[in-house]
This record gives structure tokens, C-alpha cells and sequence, in this order.
């Protein structure tokens, strides 16, 4: 009889906890973009960490908020769709915040799942000294009402502080089952969804706080050139949508550079996580008020829950 595990892992908290730079630090690859504005995940990527002992597939979920639109209401039906049949549910918590309201709602939706082990995982720990981290551990033991955590582990995905000892806490709470994934698969999201979510983590990352969430990307064309080489090349054209026409301008930028600067960061991210050549068409589109409109949101993959 086989000693392998397997099984589901979802990571949820507020936004902008570090759950999207926790599971590329699991993962080993960037399967999730990271950014310092909150709310950037909009999909629950599956992760997948492969193991001699066990594969945990590992769901990131957008940060549960108070939702203001369409789009957010969207966004927490992912949380909660994310939780059902999961083995274990680890919810980040920075160790240079305090929980309020927030976490104390999202605690209370673990409650809930009954079946599912809970880790409470202190994010961010290099940004604390040891005195504060001790406070923050202690208040993160009362935040469980109606169960108890199975485990507290402060982290720093950044430094990759005690994430080896997360693995094998993981490793040893999955039941056993073989492995859902081929062992060399490190995600199952399509390539088309990873190119968008780059290439808008690249126009974030340099928009910095001028634009608020109100970018989506979409391929419009993908296709991989007749070309005989060591590695493939492929033409992708994409559109970056934003929701008002001040918005264009942000992203252009004088004479067109910022423009010119997202697509030069993103190819470099593309190309190594593809491992091919490209070349990266970028365009900018103004779909007015798209996080509410739910025909333009069905297209770019939040459909109806």
C-alpha cells in the first residue's frame, strides 16, 4: 500500500497578505502575480507542489473584501467556492498588521468547514522584530471562534523564512490518495490566463498608485511562427482595458515610454516562464465601467456564480 497524500489547500485572507507571493514560493515558480496594491488575484489558480511524499494543490484566492461592484461580488463567490472540498485552509495574517473586523469575518467563514484542517500563517515576518511577532502570535490564537488552529506558523515567503517547515506541515496533514497532477505540472491554469495576468502585473507594478484596479488584459491573438530554432517563438497581441479615458494616458505615458516599458518587463517575465522567445504587440483599450458590466466580465472569464 502507497504512503503518498494528496489532496486541496486554499489560502485565503484580506487582500494584500501575501497569499499570491506564499504560493510562488511553494510552487517555485510564478504561477501568481504579486503587486503591492491590494486585491490583485482574480482567479483561483491552482498551484500545484510536487513532493517524493505528496502533490498539495494549492488554491490562491482573491482577498475577501466588502464588495463595491459587480466584480467584487464575483471575486468573494471564488473565496467561498474555493473553501468547498478542501483539505486544508490556511489564512495569511501579516505579522506587522492587527486583525480587526476583516480577519475576525474571514475566521468565522473557516468555522464553517468543518472538515478542513486550519493553519494560521503570520506573513511578512521580516518586516517585525521578535517582541512584536510574539503579540501578533497571541492575538492570532484568539481569532479562532468555534475551532481551534491546527497550526501557527509565522513566515517570510520574501526570504523564504520557514516555508520548508510549511511544506512538511502540509505534506503531513493531506490524506492519502494519488496524485491529481502530472509531477512535472507546476500549475493548471491555461498559458493564455498566466501571459494576461503578467503582462497586468507589469502594468501595476509601473502605474504604481495612479491607477486603482481598473485593468484587465485579454489576448486578442496568439500564434507560434514557422521558425526552426532551439526554442519556439511565438506573436501574442494583447489589449490592456481600462475603465475611464484619463486612464489611457497613464499607462501610454509621455510619448508612449510607459507603454513601451510594461511591454519590455513583461516579455522578459513571459519568455521565462514559456520558455520561448516572443514578441509582445501591446494595446489600450477603454471599456467604461467593465467591472460592472457583466457581458464584458463574462468575456474576460467571471462568469455567473
Amino acid at each position: 500500500m502507497s504512503d503518498f497524500r494528496s489532496g486541496f489547500v486554499a489560502i485565503v485572507g484580506r487582500p494584500n497578505t501575501g497569499k499570491s507571493t506564499l504560493i510562488n514560493a511553494l510552487v517555485g515558480s510564478k504561477i501568481a502575480i504579486t503587486s503591492p496594491h491590494p486585491n490583485t488575484t482574480r482567479h483561483a489558480i491552482r498551484g500545484i507542489v510536487n513532493n517524493p511524499e505528496y502533490q498539495a494543490v494549492l488554491v490562491d484566492t482573491p482577498g475577501v473584501h466588502k464588495p463595491k461592484t459587480l466584480l467584487g461580488y464575483r471575486l468573494n463567490a471564488v473565496v467561498n467556492e474555493s473553501l468547498d472540498s478542501v483539505d486544508i485552509v490556511m489564512m495569511c495574517l501579516p505579522a506587522d498588521e492587527t486583525s480587526g473586523a476583516g480577519d475576525e469575518f474571514i475566521a468565522a467563514e473557516i468555522a464553517k468547514y468543518s472538515r478542513a484542517k486550519k493553519f494560521a500563517l503570520v506573513t511578512k515576518t521580516d518586516l517585525v522584530s521578535k517582541k512584536n511577532l510574539a503579540g501578533r502570535l497571541l492575538g492570532i490564537s484568539q481569532l479562532a471562534k468555534g475551532f481551534t488552529w491546527d497550526e501557527i506558523v509565522p513566515i517570510s515567503a520574501a526570504i523564504h523564512e520557514q516555508i520548508d517547515l510549511l511544506e512538511k506541515l502540509i505534506g503531513d496533514n493531506l490524506p492519502a490518495g494519488p496524485a491529481f497532477y502530472p509531477t512535472d505540472v507546476k500549475s493548471d491554469q491555461k498559458i493564455e490566463t498566466l501571459i494576461c495576468e503578467l503582462i497586468r502585473e507589469a502594468a501595476l507594478r509601473d502605474a504604481r498608485e495612479e491607477l486603482p484596479h481598473s485593468i484587465m488584459v485579454t489576448i486578442d491573438e496568439m500564434g507560434e511562427r514557422e521558425e526552426k530554432g532551439s526554442r519556439p517563438f511565438f506573436d501574442i497581441h494583447a489589449t490592456i482595458h481600462v475603465e475611464r479615458d484619463s486612464q489611457t494616458g497613464i499607462l501610454l505615458g509621455h510619448q508612449g515610454e510607459r507603454l513601451k516599458d510594461i511591454g519590455m518587463r513583461a516579455r522578459k517575465d513571459i519568455e521565462r516562464e514559456l520558455g520561448a522567445r516572443i514578441f509582445l504587440g501591446l494595446h489600450v483599450k477603454v471599456s467604461k465601467e467593465w467591472q460592472r458590466d457583466p457581458k464584458l466580465l463574462e468575456r474576460l472569464g467571471f462568469t455567473e456564480r
